[in-house]
């Protein structure tokens, strides 16, 4: 408990990083996330301005993307990151790998919310006259809602266990703090509370998501 106490300025420290990570990461990822993935439902075979060829070509990037493992895209967008921050270590520079893997991630559950529900309501506002923006913004976002809240706490979610690997590269926060004291110094009892601390944070974002995520429910 000693131990504890010692570090609890550099715990609070790392809790702090962690925040910024996925304060800036996950509103990034739903700011541009969100139209990536209604461009997606748009232009695919099927929808409401079909356009093949370029949805082939998006929707793999997409994947290719979002399927490639996180530590791998860290190292690999190296460059990249430290053209847009400068730097290849630190909170910052973790950010950059964080949000490129959840713009597509995130997109992807926009595309699937959208598409489950159907075409009725498509359908009915077409027929009425409405735009094409009018269908998406009054239409299908609306519908959509409660599934995209469900998806942005899936995506945080998902996004808190990835922003501690990025310790591994010294890129600040909770899982640095684990590997540094834990792993490197055997120090159990440290790495045990940055656990319970992630396990905290995980329930304490799966809560709020899901009652803002039934709120928004007009079914419910």
């Amino acid at each position: 408990m000693q131990r504890i106490l010692e570090l609890q300025p550099e715990l609070v420290q790392a809790l702090l990083e962690t925040f910024v990570m996925i304060g800036v990461a996950i509103p990034l990822a739903v700011l541009l996330g969100t139209p990536l993935g209604v461009w997606l439902f748009v232009h695919a075979p099927g929808g409401i301005a079909p356009s093949p060829r370029s949805h082939a070509v998006v929707s793999g990037l997409v994947n290719a993307v979002r399927s490639f493992p996180f530590l791998i895209l860290l190292i690999a967008i190296i460059p990249f990151t430290r053209l847009i921050v400068g730097t290849t270590v630190g909170t910052a520079a973790a950010i950059v790998p964080l949000t490129v893997n959840a713009i597509p991630y995130f997109a992807r559950l926009v595309e699937q919310n959208i598409s489950q529900l159907g075409t009725g309501a498509v359908e009915a506002s077409r027929a009425m006259g409405a735009t094409r923006r009018q269908i998406i913004r009054n239409v299908l976002l609306v519908d959509a809602r409660p599934g995209l809240i469900g998806s942005i706490t899936i995506t945080t979610v998902s996004f808190i266990s990835y922003s501690a690997m990025v310790g591994l590269v010294g890129g600040g926060g909770i899982g640095d703090f684990a590997i540094r004291y834990g792993y490197y110094r055997y120090e159990t009892a440290v790495m045990l509370v940055a656990i319970v601390l992630m396990l905290a944070l995980v329930s304490l974002v799966q809560w709020g998501g899901g009652r803002l995520s039934r709120l928004a429910d007009k079914r419910v």
